[in-house]
């Protein structure tokens, strides 16, 4: 029998916010990019990205990890109703084709998306697609499942790092940590055989069992050192 080809070896939509914070309630989106991508390699991808005007100053600090300024997002930058109904759009768009949304600890930027089309009168991603946001991958997901016990860090650089992925670009730039974070996917997949074997729904409902692991033993951690275990249970929103 011919095994069924993997979805890694199809189509992939991968998406990157930065922002002015990570409060996903009230902070906004600065930068976008989307990178479609149908294979390993550079060549195989075609990016977008936006430049948004927040409407708001971007914090010191936002500044420093992204390098982008008020003075420059307010000269160069979108309106972000115009940039983000665009955005939301070709996610959708690539949703409603089976594509899946790619995104390294990708609950924040599809928070902070939804919460900002809300706050401009948009649709919802979800109430584009007309049920939950899927299907989506997250790598830091899917690392912390197939690898629960690994001691250390899981930022992205970490993850790039230990999975041996070869870095050409300045992360923290939306488009090279989608690229970076859609290298580091294949990489886990090509580790832990299962990822690939996985259909794109079952990997899903995989990582909303995942998630919720993680996050009561995380919130359990939190409550051990007197502090409030705030994390949410529910992935990605």
């Amino acid at each position: 029998m011919t095994a069924q080809p993997s979805w890694i070896d199809a189509p992939l939509l991968g998406f990157d916010t930065e922002t002015t914070g990570t409060k996903v309630t009230s902070d906004r989106i600065v930068t976008v990019a989307l990178v479609h991508s149908v294979g390993p390699g550079r060549e195989n991808e075609t990016v977008a990205t936006w430049l948004i005007d927040p409407e708001m100053e971007i914090p010191e600090p936002a500044q420093r990890v992204h390098g982008i300024s008020t003075a420059h997002a307010r000269e160069h930058g979108m309106p972000a109703a115009e940039a983000l109904d665009e955005v939301a759009a070709m996610i959708t768009d690539a949703l409603g084709k089976d594509i899946p949304l790619v995104a390294f600890n990708g609950g924040f930027d599809l928070a902070i998306i939804e919460n900002e089309l809300t706050r401009l009168g948009l649709p919802t991603l979800a109430a584009r697609l007309g049920h939950d946001i899927a299907p989506m991958l997250d790598p830091l997901v899917i690392d912390r499942g197939v690898d629960r016990y690994r001691k250390g860090k899981r930022t992205l650089t970490d993850l790039i790092a230990h999975y041996g992925v070869t870095q050409d670009g300045r992360l923290h730039t939306a488009d090279v940590d989608v690229s970076a974070t859609l290298d580091v996917l294949r990489a886990i997949a090509a580790k832990f055989p299962q990822v690939g074997e996985s259909s794109l729904a079952e990997l899903h409902q995989q990582q909303v069992s995942w998630h919720r692991s993680w996050a009561e033993n995380f919130n359990s951690f939190l409550e051990s050192k007197g502090k409030t275990p705030d994390v949410s249970l529910t992935w990605p929103l």
